[in-house]
């Protein structure tokens, strides 16, 4: 409905090293008009950038300042044209870079999280210019409409987002150890999805985790399994979705290839055309345009 359509160039390759392996994509119409980018996916550090012709937003802050900038300017943007910063919850691998950034007179962003997720996080002393919300708000932040929505997770006050700009909605949704109803309310009508699979099951109970993590991990607060993300794919994922991207994969416990085969058998099962990828820690993903 007014918005560039897309196709793969090149479509998905299991198994692929690289994102420009991956998928590239290419357009037959207008210029994009929205773009997403995951920048890291993992245990070790998570960002992502939307961006819109007049509004940027980096959601999480799990890399160092020094390696967001490399990773943005990988796809052609800068730290110092970002407008906002949303954090998702506290935990390291989504903030470890936050308090360098907030510091930094190059970054103009203003940065939004809850106010209970605020506490939580260590400045070093810092007063950060904050713009603080009730888990479940709504913001406007330039030409972005953002729904935050609370996740299931072990942190403080954890929330996902659904983002909308020009008739275009993406949704992410990573740590969380289940998919409630309310979670699945606000990842539909998304034309692209960011979802966790985080762990194969059987690889995580005979992995080298100690019993107490294993079990955080499969708990309803902990992480998203393969199976769980198989079965939401089977039954719920929207068939509006063009383009699920799948993220937070364990290097312990998971493997590329085993999540790439349970996504083709869900996706098959349900006869969806949705093209799918696998977000990586250590390279950012194709930026998707809409």
């Amino acid at each position: 409905m007014g918005r560039s359509r897309y196709r793969y160039e090149s479509g998905f390759i299991q198994g692929a090293k690289s994102a420009a392996a991956r998928c590239i994509l290419k357009f037959q119409a207008e210029a994009p008009i929205v773009k997403f980018c995951v920048l890291a996916s993992g245990s070790s550090g998570n960002a992502a950038l939307l961006a819109t012709e007049n509004t940027r937003i980096l959601v999480d802050a799990g890399l160092s300042m020094r390696e967001l900038a490399k990773r943005l300017a990988s796809i052609g943007e800068e730290l110092e044209r970002l407008d906002a910063i949303l954090i998702t919850h506290e935990h390291t691998d989504h903030v470890s870079g936050l308090p360098v950034l907030a510091r930094s007179k190059k970054v103009r962003a203003a940065i939004h999280m809850t106010h209970l997720t605020a506490p939580a996080i260590d400045w070093g002393g810092h007063d950060p210019r904050l713009e603080a919300f009730q888990a479940g708000a709504s913001l406007r932040i330039g030409d972005i409409d953002v729904q935050s929505f609370t996740i299931p997770h072990d942190a403080r006050d954890p929330v996902g987002y659904a983002f909308e700009s020009q008739g275009v909605r993406i949704a992410i949704a990573t740590d969380l150890g289940y998919l409630p109803e309310s979670v699945k309310f606000h990842l539909r009508r998304s034309d692209l999805l960011l979802l966790e699979a985080n762990h194969d099951l059987d690889m995580l109970k005979v992995g080298p985790y100690p019993w107490s993590v294993k079990q955080r991990v499969m708990s309803r607060v902990g992480h998203l399994s393969n199976l769980v993300m198989s079965d939401y794919v089977q039954q719920d994922l929207d068939s509006r979705t063009s383009q699920l991207v799948l993220g937070h994969l364990s290097e312990q416990n998971n493997h590329p290839a085993i999540v790439g085969m349970m996504a083709t058998q869900a996706l098959e099962g349900r006869g969806l055309s949705t093209r799918f990828s696998i977000a990586s820690q250590h390279t950012p993903s194709a930026v998707f345009q809409f």
